[in-house]
């Protein structure tokens, strides 16, 4: 009998500690650097609850984040909304002693940077401004250092929506599968952008053979994933409320499809903002701000277009960005306007949401980034 109860708490010990050792981690607008802005949690993976570890003031709108390949790094757009201004900045996490501690920053190369993104090897950062249309990259030392930058592409045509589309602005920089190639929604523009990307020159980045995918007119893409197998990818258009799907190989995307990301009743004032798909590669995930403020659930078929499953409700207002972990089970939001986040666990099976935990208040919360250690 003693043997059977010091095996029940030795697994429920094990199962305790592994539930533990997932972090999440949080940028926010502050707009105010003597502020929290920056917000690391533990996430229970077997209740789905968070608990604080740890939190950065004295830097200025951590509006999104991106981890190194090795979870050591965290690096964050700072500065973002900040007139004339804008910065990328680094940091090291430290599970152990749960700390996160500030290393350097450097010049965005435009303003407001909305998305950093980092190569595979751990030794590049590429960031995209928004406000001015512009994207930078970064070498990345050994320890975590963000070098000088070392190439900054500049773009100015705009599209037809005289308000939101004056000129370019990229909205995010995403590697292909293989990192062979980087490629950046324009949402002024109405274009994918593409850069092959050659991780041995000082300067890495340099034109694709077709240099940019057309989207529709005014529906500017904003975010883009790829599938896990590679051979398809997909971007959320935040003006238009629509994903569009590609066949890809080798740095050539192939329009497949186009769907809208909300319901039949509604028909303008979209503002869709961010996409991820589950790691079996069977859902699609696009979130809506605005009047919806909800996560629209896909199917992903064999030839990777898209068929409608549902929507869920964020709980929250302006649902910004959302990721979900490694292991699949649980997706978490970001709701900037009403500053909570809210966890759910996912049905791997029909890929649907249930809320598990409680809220979490995190003042502008606008970006969340998941890692297990």
């Amino acid at each position: 009998m003693k043997i059977k109860i010091l095996f029940a708490l030795t697994f429920f010990f094990c199962i305790k500690l592994y539930s533990q050792n997932t972090y999440v981690f949080f940028g926010s607008f502050n707009r105010d650097k003597n502020t929290e802005g920056i917000f690391v949690y533990q996430l229970d993976t077997i209740k789905g609850k968070l608990s604080k570890v740890t939190t950065v003031k004295n830097i200025l709108n951590p509006s999104y984040l991106t981890l190194s390949p090795n979870g050591k790094y965290v690096f964050a757009c700072t500065e973002s909304k900040t007139k004339n201004a804008g910065s990328v900045s680094s940091f090291e996490f430290n599970p152990e002693n749960k700390s996160l501690m500030f290393i350097n920053s450097q010049k965005s190369g435009g303003e407001n940077p909305v998305y950093l993104t980092a190569h595979q090897n751990g030794k590049w950062l590429i960031n995209g401004n928004y406000t001015e249309g512009s994207a930078s990259v970064y070498p990345i030392s050994e320890y975590g250092k963000i070098q000088p930058m070392v190439q900054n592409f500049q773009f100015t045509e705009g599209s037809i929506d005289p308000e939101r589309q004056e000129r370019s602005h990229i909205h995010s920089t995403v590697f292909s599968p293989d990192f062979r190639y980087i490629f950046m929604p324009d949402l002024g523009a109405d274009k994918i952008r593409c850069y092959k990307f050659n991780d041995h020159k000082n300067e890495p980045l340099e034109s694709c053979k077709i240099p940019f995918t057309k989207t529709t007119m005014g529906s500017g893409p904003r975010h883009f994933t790829f599938h896990p197998n590679g051979n398809f990818a997909y971007c959320i258009e935040e003006l238009s409320g629509t994903v569009s799907a590609f066949r890809y190989s080798d740095g050539a995307l192939e329009s497949i499809q186009r769907i809208n990301t909300h319901s039949e009743k509604y028909k303008e004032n979209f503002e869709s903002s961010d996409i991820h798909i589950s790691p079996d590669g069977h859902f699609l995930y696009a979130s809506n701000r605005g009047i919806e403020d909800n996560i629209a659930i896909f199917l992903i078929q064999n030839n990777g277009t898209l068929k409608t499953i549902g929507y869920q409700p964020t709980l929250g207002k302006h649902t910004r960005v959302f990721a979900i972990d490694k292991s699949g089970k649980f997706l978490i939001t970001t709701n900037s306007r009403t500053g909570n986040v809210t966890v759910f666990r996912r049905d791997l099976r029909t890929g649907l949401l249930q809320k598990v935990g409680k809220k979490v208040k995190i003042k502008s919360v606008s970006c969340v980034q998941i890692r297990k250690y």
